[in-house]
């Protein structure tokens, strides 16, 4: 608690004046008086309480006079509240949805680690906008750019192989990703290009899609996925499924390059938890822009001594009233 005019404090001294003012004229001062024969009657009789009660006005009238000082000083009180405003960034995951995808170096494959671990980087970033675009042999957008965490962490579990043409047309997934991107007016614009192949298909060169994100102003965190040497992947056979061991083959040399070119950074995940811990870093560094303003809210505190005062003020009237209609 303060006060917003400590110098009227000094107004209580008032009270005690009339308090020494009264106390003086009840010992000192000239009292009403009759004579009588005898005093032994009154004597014997004591004291009435009516003597008491009658100083009783003047109390409740010099303790209202405390208070209402006390309220004219303004007693209040002060608390730190913050403002904050938060500037999002707005980010496309585009992933790689061939059939190689489907490779079981990963738990329980490539592509499903590679949803999980995405929707727990999508749950980490509440307040940016976020889309997916998916790719193979073409590209198409999943989910545009978007704040309903619901609706894109489901999309997110419906992607999945073989429901484009197969292929890894690396250049036609950034080039759709940049499109999505680049009416937007973010600050800061980022694109996680997720891959486990070569580009080997599409109508735009991977280079040139980089060039463009640069020209927009878009990063591009690239990541390769896939275990060092070779990796079991599904393979149909006369006899039905099966598993056979092939070489891994990622093009890092293009996606450093495309990393580089528009001020991003190169990754590689060779299982689930170098993966999640990619995501973790990207999320690192991708901070939200936060602006904080701190201002102090005050709140005034005479309403109860204010109360208190009337009430006493009342009390003091009611009481003097009574007094006089007694015999």
């Amino acid at each position: 608690m303060f006060f917003e005019y400590p110098g009227l404090l000094w107004l209580e001294v008032l009270p005690v004046l009339l308090a020494g003012h009264y106390l003086y004229l009840e010992l000192c001062g000239r009292r009403p008086h009759m004579r009588v024969s005898a005093v032994t009657p009154w004597k014997a009789g004591g004291k009435s309480i009516l003597q008491y009660i009658r100083h009783l006005p003047f109390i409740f009238r010099e303790a209202a006079l405390a208070l209402i000082i006390f309220c004219i000083a303004r007693p209040r009180s002060s608390s730190e509240m913050e403002r904050i405003d938060t500037e999002g960034i707005d980010i496309i995951l585009a992933m790689d949805v061939s059939t190689s995808m489907l490779a079981r170096d990963f738990k329980p494959d490539r592509i499903s680690a590679a949803k999980d671990i995405a929707i727990e980087f999508i749950s980490q970033r509440p307040t940016d906008r976020m889309g997916i675009v998916v790719f193979a042999g073409e590209s198409y957008t999943q989910c545009p750019l978007t704040t309903d965490r619901a609706t894109l962490v489901n999309l997110m579990k419906e992607v999945q192989t073989d429901i484009i043409e197969d292929g890894t047309a690396i250049g036609n997934g950034l080039a759709t990703a940049v499109s999505r991107m680049k009416d937007s007016d973010a600050k800061s614009r980022v694109i996680i290009l997720l891959t486990d192949g070569v580009n080997n298909t599409g109508e735009i060169n991977p280079d040139m899609a980089a060039e463009i994100a640069k020209t927009y102003g878009i990063r591009v965190y690239t990541i390769g996925v896939g275990a060092n040497g070779k990796a079991p992947y599904p393979v149909m056979t006369p006899w039905g499924m099966d598993t056979q061991m092939l070489d891994v083959e990622i093009d890092e040399a293009l996606l450093k390059r495309i990393s580089a070119e528009t001020g991003g950074q190169y990754f590689r995940a060779t299982d689930n938890t170098k993966l999640s811990e990619i995501y973790s870093e990207i999320n690192r560094m991708e901070k939200t822009r936060t602006t904080v303003d701190s201002f102090p809210v005050y709140k005034d505190l005479y309403g109860p001594y204010a109360v208190a005062a009337l009430i006493l003020l009342l009390l003091e009237l009611l009481l003097s009233v009574l007094l006089r209609k007694l015999p």
